[in-house]
Formats: structure tokens, sequence, C-alpha cells
């Protein structure tokens, strides 16, 4: 009897399923996805309490971060409050300082001696304008001695008036 190349391909293939009967293979094979399957389910719980944590705490933090929004808003318009008034009382004090400086230079104005107050009348002029100046003319111009004591004269004279 012949046998052919598919005869013993099908006994080896018959033998090779026997051997991995009797070693049990497919029963491992079956603990091993059993197991990765109870590894994998185990992994998706653990998973899952993550995120609920996580969760808890972003929402702990997204309050924590609103109460703090809050507060500095507070803060900020406390400060606003405050920094008004500040300037209103130091507006305040600036204005009563600056009508105390008022008095006190009106007071020494009215206490100085007369010919420098009459002084100052004189240099008032009628109408509000003053008298039109002459060009000076070239080579004519007084020196520093001249120009004193001519001012001096004119302040004598005024002050005789």
């Amino acid at each position: 009897m012949a046998f052919d190349a598919t005869f013993w391909v099908a006994i080896s293939f018959i033998i090779f399923f026997l051997a991995l009967v009797y070693f049990k293979i497919p029963q491992k094979v079956n603990e091993l996805l059993d197991k990765m399957i109870n590894d994998i389910k185990n992994e998706i719980s653990e998973s899952e309490k993550l995120r609920s944590e996580s969760k808890a705490l972003l929402d702990n933090a997204q309050n924590k971060l609103d109460s703090a929004k809050n507060e500095s808003k507070k803060i900020l318009d406390q400060a606003k409050k405050d920094s008004e008034k500040l300037i209103i009382e130091m507006n305040d004090k600036f204005h009563k300082s600056a009508e105390i400086k008022k008095s006190l230079t009106e007071n020494k104005i009215k206490q100085r001696p007369g010919p420098r107050t009459k002084f100052r009348e004189l240099r008032v002029f009628p109408g509000g304008l003053p008298p039109p100046r002459t060009p000076p003319q070239k080579g004519l111009r007084p020196d520093k001695k001249t120009h004193q004591k001519s001012t001096k004269k004119s302040i004598k004279k005024s002050t005789k008036n």
C-alpha cells in the first residue's frame, strides 16, 4: 500500500492535536486568557475609581478657586473704597492747608511796610496796558551803574508821591 504525502500530513496533524490535548495546552491557553480578562477588568475598575477621585479633587479645587476669586474681588472693592476715602481726605487737607497758607500770605502782605505796597500799586497801569516803549537806539545803551541809578531815582520819586 502506497501512502502519499497527504496521508502523512493528516497523520501528523492528528498526532499534533493529540499531543496538545495530552499536555493540556487548550486549558492552559484558556486559563491564560481568563487571567488576562480578569486583569483587564481590575484595571478598568481601578481606573474608574481614580477617575471618580480625580473628579472629586477637581471639584474641590474649582470651589477653592471660586472662593479665592470672590475673596480677591472683595479685597479689591474694599481697597477701592479706602483709596477713594483717602483721596477725598487728602484733597480736603490740601484745600485746608492752601487756605491757611493763603491767609498767612495775605496777613504777611498786609503787615509789610508802606513803600513796598505803594511801589507794587504803582506797577498797575491805568487801563491795564503799560505805556508804549521806545525802541533802544544803537550806541546809546546805558551801562549797569547808570541803569541802577536811574531805577533808584524813579523808586524814590514814586515813594515820595
